[in-house]
């Protein structure tokens, strides 16, 4: 088992209740292929009690357990997965786990890089030897016993020091009850260079050896790997670009003046002051100051916004004009970029359902190439009775198959697009939640706060024909009312009088979905929607056709009663969110059903939805309705996707086959949520979806590719076509060399196809 750069003692956690469930992510070390991945999931399920969960990140290098606290724990883990061959970075008092995982990662790729060079330097005098040879064009020196001997020194180094990683790995793979891409490895260059001695040494066998070939099998799939790590390195860019917006300093203000020290040091309500062009440190509340923030890390858009006292600033993002003093809010893992990593690493940690394909095919693929290989072997022996090319072939075939390209197609995939997802302030809670928003046919969209703005306004007061109040008494009364309630309505009625003394309500009742009931200045007070009056025995005959007016015109109107008689109307209006109507246009040209989902009356929804050009309406619905909105569209076997921002909107996000959350909502909707979108607006649901449709187009390619690699290649490699003359010579017979360079290529090209879905453009 690999171990951390320094001996310590891991973190312990103090005893937990039975049934606690514990979530957490660990770097992985060792893997080299999607059977080693299975391996380590399989011995943490089966091996350990309590893991219930456990899922890795073959690209990332890293698996999410979950696991009951009282019955596991992670020494147990590591133990167990160092049993299997393989090793867990464990968390330590004072170290960062990534940082120990990236040291041991360094010193790994320093010995695989060692072992490469090793290989290359030995390789290709072999390779030189061997054509010069067979191509006669080293002259008769060449065929002297000598030059075999020199060959197979030259070969042992590559054998037994280059690919020694893969011996190990087989055999702990073997024993652990698995067969990995080592076993395959091991086994094509093992029978090629074994056989290769056995002439060595009895030369009466024949007089052929190739051991140029054992040896080019390993280091082509050295420099394969190689390769491979770089551009799995590359996938992890947009995480480790997150981490290092934020600066390690700040200047916080004390009774002395500004002071610079570590953020690490830094604590909730100091003071600190960043100037212009800095990067701001932490999350906070500008003090003092104005300023045009640089929010693009954060939302995807390159537009600076205007801050002032009492706004908040995330960490990372960049002041760009003015002085400001900043209360700090926000530290560490309570930060919005550590939750914006956490989620975006959790995501990238988590599997699509179109994995489990690939898993399971993985699970069998190795026991069922050797099982081929054999057949081959014995096949073409026994047809052509001459033991060298049956060997070859063979050969060929163990080398060709490695599942590596299988495994990468979807981790790869989902890191790349969630990292791309996260540079445009699209957050994906899980791989499940990208998968699944590929295939949406109906979206819902709540009204107010989603495509309006959420911050109604008094556009009118009314009195009731026959009012035993006057206009002021009327706003004064129902302004009162209203104070006792936090409902946005509320809230702006209360705004529209602003600057006068209220009463203090007494007696105060909300009904939900409804409106409210209070004792103001000693008389009672009735707000609400105007059906609720009309059930509780008003008459509202007078006001029919005034409120079906400006319902119709997109305003909300509230009834108002005073000691049981209808007193007057006050109409609201939100306006509606920048770029809602663009952003309804281009869901529906992704050919999605577009539903306005509101509390509201319908005559003011229909309004509302006719601005924005959507035809389904579901008016009227009570806060714990949504969900049942939702549950009825799904009835009909689509995936439906619920877009919103408020506390009654959680219970519809959860049970959204997709929840999407506006991050300017409450934090209850965007724990709910599947998707959240940093920007708050509703491009974001639009980018969400591309990027999903993408991202799944890139896994379908890279399954294809995977599959479609070792279903043409594996028959090639066994001699299915040499018998078609016509075909250049490499193709009717595939020598294990090129089988090597291809296997090699395959694991590369899957990743290299994942990453130009990093180049994409989200409009």
């Amino acid at each position: 088992m690999n171990a951390p750069p320094e001996k310590a003692a891991p973190e312990k956690a103090a005893p937990a209740e039975p049934g606690h469930v514990l979530r957490i992510t660990l770097p992985v070390t060792g893997m080299t292929c999607a059977n080693c991945a299975t391996t380590v999931e399989r011995t943490l399920r089966k091996k350990v009690p309590g893991v219930s969960r456990a899922d890795v990140n073959l690209a990332a290098e890293t698996v999410t357990v979950e696991y009951d606290a009282a019955a596991a724990d992670l020494q147990d883990m590591a133990a167990r997965v160092a049993d299997a061959g393989y090793g867990l970075v464990l968390p330590r008092a004072g170290h960062d786990v990534q940082a120990d995982a990236t040291a041991i990662r360094m010193q790994e790729a320093a010995a695989q890089r060692r072992a490469f060079l090793v290989g290359v330097a030995c390789s290709l005098p072999l390779l030189v030897l061997s054509m010069g040879r067979d191509l006669g064009l080293l002259g008769a020196w060449a065929w002297a016993g000598w030059v075999s001997w020199l060959m197979g020194a030259l070969a042992t180094p590559v054998q037994f020091y280059t690919g020694w990683g893969y011996y190990v790995g087989g055999l702990k793979s073997l024993r652990a009850g698995g067969a990995n891409m080592d076993v395959l490895v091991a086994l094509g260059s093992s029978v090629a260079y074994g056989y290769s001695l056995i002439v060595l040494l009895f030369p009466g066998i024949g007089g052929h050896v190739y051991f140029e070939t054992s040896a080019l099998i390993v280091t082509l799939i050295k420099l394969g790997k190689w390769l491979e790590a770089r551009a799995k390195g590359h996938a992890a860019d947009a995480v480790r670009r997150l981490l290092e917006l934020a600066p390690a300093t700040a200047h916080r203000l004390d009774d002395d003046g500004e002071r610079d020290l570590p953020v690490a040091q830094l604590e909730r309500g100091d003071v600190v002051v960043v100037r212009p062009g800095e990067t701001i440190p932490v999350d906070g509340k500008i003090l003092d100051g104005h300023s045009a923030v640089d929010e693009s890390m954060l939302t995807g858009e390159s537009m600076p916004v205007d801050r002032q006292p009492g706004d908040r600033v995330v960490g990372g993002t960049t002041n760009h004009e003015g002085r400001l003093k900043i209360e700090v809010t926000g530290l560490g893992e309570d930060s919005v970029l550590a939750r914006m990593v956490r989620l975006v690493e959790e995501a990238q940690g988590s599997k699509p359902p179109i994995q489990r394909l690939a898993d399971r095919v993985a699970a069998v693929f190795v026991p069922v190439i050797i099982g081929i290989a054999l057949a081959t072997f014995g096949l073409w022996w026994f047809l052509g009775g001459a033991f060298v090319p049956a060997m070859i072939r063979m050969v060929a075939v163990l080398v060709v198959a490695c599942p590596c390209a299988l495994g990468l197609a979807t981790p790869t995939a989902v890191m790349v697009g969630t990292g791309l997802g996260a540079r445009h302030g699209i957050l994906f809670r899980s791989a499940e939640a990208l998968e699944h928003a590929h295939g949406l046919r109906t979206v819902l969209l709540d009204k107010t706060g989603t495509l309006t703005m959420g911050s109604p306004a008094v556009t009118g007061w009314e009195l009731a024909p026959r009012a035993a109040v006057t206009r002021e008494e009327l706003q004064r009364l129902v302004a009162g009312a209203e104070s006792g309630s936090e409902h946005p309505l509320a809230r702006a009625v209360v705004a529209a009088m602003a600057g006068n003394r209220l009463p203090e309500p007494e007696d105060f009742t909300a009904v939900p979905g409804r409106g409210l009931l209070a004792s103001v200045a000693g008389r009672r007070v009735q707000v609400g929607k105007p059906v609720w009056l009309e059930e509780s025995g008003l008459e509202m005959d007078t006001v029919h056709e005034r409120i079906a007016g400006l319902e119709a015109a997109g305003q909300t109107v509230m009834a108002a009663a005073v000691d049981g008689e209808l007193a007057g109307l006050v109409a609201l209006a939100d306006s509606l969110r920048p770029g809602a109507a663009a952003a309804v246009a281009s869901l529906q040209r992704l050919d999605l059903a577009v539903v306005l989902v509101t509390g509201d009356n319908l005559r003011a929804a229909r309004a509302v939805a006719g601005q924005l050009g959507i035809t389904q309406v579901e008016a009227e619905v009570l806060p714990d309705g949504k969900a049942a909105v939702v549950r009825r569209y799904q009835e009909g076997g689509r995936l439906v996707g619920m877009v919103g921002d408020g506390i009654n909107d959680a219970p519809a996000l959860a049970r959204a086959d997709v929840g999407i959350a506006l991050a300017s909502g409450t934090d209850i909707a965007i724990e709910a949520a599947d998707i959240t979108l940093v920007q708050g607006d509703l491009a974001g649901v639009v980018r969400s979806l591309e990027l999903s449709r993408a991202t799944l187009h890139t896994i379908k390619q890279n399954l294809f590719w995977a599959f479609f690699y070792n279903v043409a290649l594996v028959p090639l490699a066994a001699g299915a076509l040499h018998g078609v003359t016509v075909l250049p010579v490499f193709v009717r017979d595939l020598h294990p060399i090129l089988a090597a360079a291809a296997m090699a290529f395959s694991s590369v090209t899957v990743v290299m196809n994942s990453l130009r879905l990093g180049r994409r453009r989200l409009v």
